[in-house]
């Protein structure tokens, strides 16, 4: 149910311009009557949204599972898959109206990319003083790299790869590499990703070059390839966590060779679901507070490959998500 349909009698207060992924391959900018808000939500203007290429290419291009629909919703989202649909899950923005103690406060809110909008207080999530606006919009993405070396279950001193340098595997690469005495090393095929992880402080190789006999293996590049490479560079007893999402895609793992002689775990990994090793004692958003602490090192910026003003971003949206280029992409508002 939207917010139209939960409050049709309030008289609209705002007009709002939000994304709505149309059709397959179509994006357009749609005006919105934005109602009052309720008791406990706060009015958020935005300043910037992040762009995350890998989910939202899936949305763009129409290839979430209809198995998927469900679970595949962001929080805010209005539409039902597969279009018309306003997705989005990174948007920075000022607080105007609500809760006092929030009001002139720069928050992060998991919602699709809209000019203004409400929420409640309660996912409003303050930015720590010394976070740029402007690099926040890689929390949802730190979430995931965190929940992501939280299943890995890294040790001091392990030997860890991680395929595929995207936001989410550099991310997890970079907090695999601030473990005391682990060894890093980041794979991918493109070797336009070499100058962001370098930045990071990471060893970047070509898959076939990672490191052998791991002790832990991320994949992170949405390739059944990579995870093969990942089976193959494992050591004995080590873990493989699954952390790409593939929508419709089906992948064959070769489970043959010395899978079971090695006696090799994969795991999988999502973020919407907490660790089971976590659940007692941490939450939503207490896994969030701790994202935004992590955003504070300056050599992040690096994953932020570009910005578009909102104002045109229905154009330019599908080149930003076909470009290889594209890492995290920011929305000014």
């Amino acid at each position: 149910m939207t917010r139209h349909e939960t409050v049709p009698d309030r008289m609209p207060r705002k007009e709002g311009l939000a994304l709505w992924f149309e059709d397959a391959g179509r994006c357009a900018l749609r005006h919105e009557r934005l109602p009052a808000g309720c008791d406990g939500e706060v009015l958020v203007r935005t300043l910037f949204s992040g762009i995350s290429r890998g989910t939202e290419a899936l949305v763009f291009n129409g290839r979430v599972p209809e198995s998927e629909y469900g679970r595949m919703r962001a929080p805010h989202q209005v539409g039902q898959f597969p279009f018309p649909v306003k997705y989005g899950y990174a948007a920075v923005g000022l607080v105007e109206e609500g809760l006092q103690s929030l009001v002139g406060r720069t928050v992060f809110c998991l919602h699709p990319h809209q000019d203004c909008f409400h929420v409640p207080a309660s996912m409003a999530h303050p930015l720590p003083e010394v976070l740029p606006p402007a690099r926040a919009i890689l929390a949802a993405n730190m979430e995931t790299a965190l929940n992501v070396v939280w299943d890995a279950s890294i040790q001091p001193g392990d030997r860890v790869a991680v395929f595929g340098a995207g936001v989410v595997g550099l991310l997890a690469a970079y907090l695999a590499s601030r473990i005391i005495g682990t060894d890093v090393a980041i794979a991918d095929i493109e070797p336009e990703r070499a100058g962001a992880a370098r930045a990071l402080g990471l060893c970047f190789v070509r898959p076939e070059k990672a490191p052998k006999d791991c002790d832990v293996l991320i994949n992170a590049s949405a390739s059944s390839e990579a995870l093969a490479t990942a089976l193959d560079h494992a050591g004995f007893e080590a873990r493989i966590v699954e952390a790409s999402w593939y929508g419709e895609r089906h992948v064959e793992i070769p489970l043959g060779g010395a899978f079971h002689a090695k006696r090799l775990s994969i795991v999988s990994s999502q973020v919407a679901t907490l660790p089971p090793g976590r659940r007692a004692r941490w939450n939503a958003p207490r896994r969030m507070a701790k994202a935004l602490e992590l955003l504070a090192d300056d050599r992040l910026d690096h994953l932020i490959s570009g910005e578009t003003a909102f104002r045109t971003i229905a154009v330019d949206y599908a080149d930003i998500i076909g470009s290889p280029d594209t890492l995290c992409h920011r929305i000014r508002y």
